[in-house]
C-alpha cells in the first residue's frame, strides 16, 4: 500500500446530471472500498483484489431499503487514478437514485468532492505532473480530431518530458554557477562560459518554437474564427446556413438584413471553424442601427484568423474586389484572406471569364452558387488549404502549447535566458548570472508543477469540472 497525502474520502458524480440509462459514482480516499462494502450485497468488497468488477445490490443499513442493482469497479492503490484506492459505482441514471446513494455515502463518513479533486489528488500524489494534469481538462474539452490529439500528447506526458530534459541541461549549468558563488573568493570559474552560451542558445530557441505554436495551439483549442464579410447581398447569411445545413441566418433580398453578427461552429478535417455572419460593408447605410452593424463588422475583421470576402460575381469587378479587401485588410496586413465569388450560376460566361485566375495573396478565389449548394466542397478544400499554408493548422505530432498559463511561463523564461545571454556577453558577474537562470528554471518547473503555490492549484483546478 503506498502512502498518500489524504486522510478522507471523496465522493462525487462522475457522469453528467441528469437522466440517462446509467450514471457513475466515483469515490478516493482510504475508506473508499470499506464505505461501499457495508452497504453491498453478495459478497465482501473488502476483501477483494483491485481492477475487479462486482455486480450486486447498494441497501440503506438503517432502513434496508433497496437503493439500486449496480456495478462496482475496484482499483487498489497504488494502481487508480488518484493511488488512492478509489471505487467507481454504475448505477441507473435516475437522479433519485443518484441523490439517494450519494445521500448515503455521506452519512456514512464521504466527502462530496470539489471541482477537479480528484485530478489533484492524482498531481500531489505523484500520478502525473501539473500539465498532464491541465491536459485532463483538455481532452474532456476536446471536440475536434486535432484538439483531442493535442491534448493526448499532452496528457502521455510527451511535453512534460520535453520541458524536463530542456530542464534538467540548464540545471547542470546552474549547479556550477551556484557552485562559483560558494568559492566567490577563489575566482574560479567551473561552469565553461562557451558552453553555457552554446546551450542557451539551444534552449532559447527551443522554447522560442514553442512559444510560436501556442498561435496553432490557440487556434486547436478554440477553433478558427473565420468572418464572412462583404457587400449587402452578397448571400453572406446564404453561405452561412448552406456551411451550418440549417437555417440559421435569415436570408432576405432587403439590403441590410443582418445587422448583428450570426456565428456558429463546424467541423472540417478534424479543424473546428467557426463562422460569424456580418453585416453587409456599405458607405451609407440605410440607418443608424446598420451603421453600428458595418462599425462592428470592421471590428471584428481585426479579431478573426481568417477573412473571407464574399462578393456576388455578376456585380464586381476583379479590380473592385481586390480595392475592397485592400481596404479591410489595411489595418491587419497579416490576416490571412480568402476571395469567394458568390451566385455562380447567374453569372454571364463573360463575368466569370473576368475572374480567370483571380487570386488573392497568391491563393485562387473560389466560385460557388450558396443558394443552391454548389461549390461546398471545394469552399471547404480551399478553407483548409488557406489556413495551413497560413500556418493555423498541421505540424501533426508535435509538441503544440495551447495552455495560456504555459505560454505565459515560456515567455518569462525565454526573457530570462535572454538576460542571462546578454549578461555572459556583457561580462557580468556570477551572482548576476545565476538570479537570471534561477528565474528561467522557476519558470518551466512551474509548467510542470515541480514550482507550484497553493494559489496557482486552486486557480487550476477549480476550472475542472466536479467528479474529475
Amino acid at each position: 500500500m503506498v502512502q498518500t497525502l489524504f486522510s478522507d474520502t471523496i465522493v462525487a458524480l462522475a457522469t453528467p446530471p441528469g437522466v440517462g440509462a446509467l450514471a457513475v459514482v466515483r469515490l478516493a480516499g482510504p475508506d473508499a472500498v470499506g464505505l461501499i462494502a457495508g452497504v453491498f450485497s453478495k459478497k465482501n468488497l473488502a476483501a477483494q483484489p483491485g481492477h475487479t468488477l462486482h455486480y450486486g445490490t447498494i441497501r440503506d443499513p438503517d432502513g434496508g431499503a433497496l437503493i439500486d442493482e449496480v456495478v462496482v469497479a475496484l482499483y487498489r492503490a497504488p494502481r487508480s487514478f488518484t493511488r488512492e484506492d478509489a471505487v467507481e459505482i454504475s448505477t441507473h441514471g435516475s437522479d433519485y437514485v443518484v441523490r439517494q446513494l450519494l445521500a448515503l455515502l455521506l452519512r456514512r463518513g464521504a466527502r462530496l468532492a470539489e471541482a477537479g479533486e480528484f485530478t489533484k489528488r492524482a498531481f500531489l500524489n505523484g500520478a502525473l505532473d501539473l500539465a498532464q494534469a491541465e491536459a485532463v481538462a483538455d481532452l474532456i474539452a476536446a471536440d475536434s480530431a486535432l484538439s483531442h490529439q493535442v491534448a493526448l500528447n499532452q496528457l502521455r506526458g510527451g511535453f512534460s518530458q520535453e520541458l524536463r530534459t530542456l530542464r534538467g541541461r540548464l540545471v547542470t549549468f546552474a549547479s556550477l554557477l551556484e557552485l562559483e558563488l560558494d568559492f566567490g573568493e577563489e575566482d574560479v570559474e567551473f561552469a565553461d562560459r562557451t558552453g553555457l552560451r552554446a546551450l542557451l542558445g539551444e534552449v532559447a530557441d527551443r522554447v522560442a518554437a514553442l512559444l510560436r505554436s501556442f498561435e496553432l495551439g490557440n487556434v486547436i483549442k478554440n477553433g478558427i474564427t473565420v468572418v464572412i464579410a462583404g457587400r449587402p447581398n452578397a448571400g453572406k447569411s446564404t453561405l452561412l446556413n448552406a456551411l451550418l445545413r440549417e437555417e440559421r441566418a435569415i436570408v432576405s433580398a432587403i439590403p441590410g438584413t443582418t445587422r448583428d453578427f450570426i456565428e456558429d461552429e463546424v467541423s472540417l478535417d478534424g479543424l473546428r471553424f467557426r463562422f460569424v455572419d456580418t453585416a453587409g460593408l456599405r458607405d451609407d447605410p440605410a440607418d443608424e442601427v446598420e451603421a453600428i452593424g458595418v462599425q462592428r463588422t470592421r471590428q471584428r475583421i481585426g479579431q478573426a484568423a481568417l477573412l473571407l470576402y464574399l462578393f456576388d460575381l455578376t456585380e464586381l469587378t476583379p479590380a473592385q474586389v481586390q480595392a475592397e479587401i485592400g481596404a479591410l485588410t489595411a489595418a491587419h496586413p497579416a490576416l490571412p484572406v480568402l476571395a469567394v465569388g458568390n451566385k455562380l450560376d447567374l453569372a454571364s460566361g463573360e463575368q466569370l471569364a473576368g475572374f480567370d485566375g483571380f487570386a488573392v495573396d497568391g491563393t485562387a478565389a473560389v466560385r460557388l452558387a450558396a443558394a443552391r449548394g454548389q461549390g461546398l466542397e471545394a469552399l471547404q478544400t480551399a478553407l483548409l488549404a488557406r489556413v495551413r499554408g497560413a500556418g493555423l493548422a498541421g505540424h501533426a505530432g508535435a509538441t503544440i502549447v495551447t495552455n495560456v498559463r504555459h505560454a505565459r511561463a515560456l515567455a518569462v523564461a525565454a526573457e530570462h535566458l535572454a538576460a542571462v545571454r546578454a549578461g555572459l556577453d556583457a561580462g557580468r558577474g556570477t551572482e548576476l548570472l545565476a538570479a537570471d537562470l534561477r528565474h528561467a528554471l522557476g519558470a518551466l518547473g512551474e509548467i510542470t508543477g515541480e514550482i507550484s503555490s497553493d494559489d496557482l492549484l486552486t486557480s487550476i483546478f477549480t476550472q475542472f469540472c466536479i467528479g474529475k
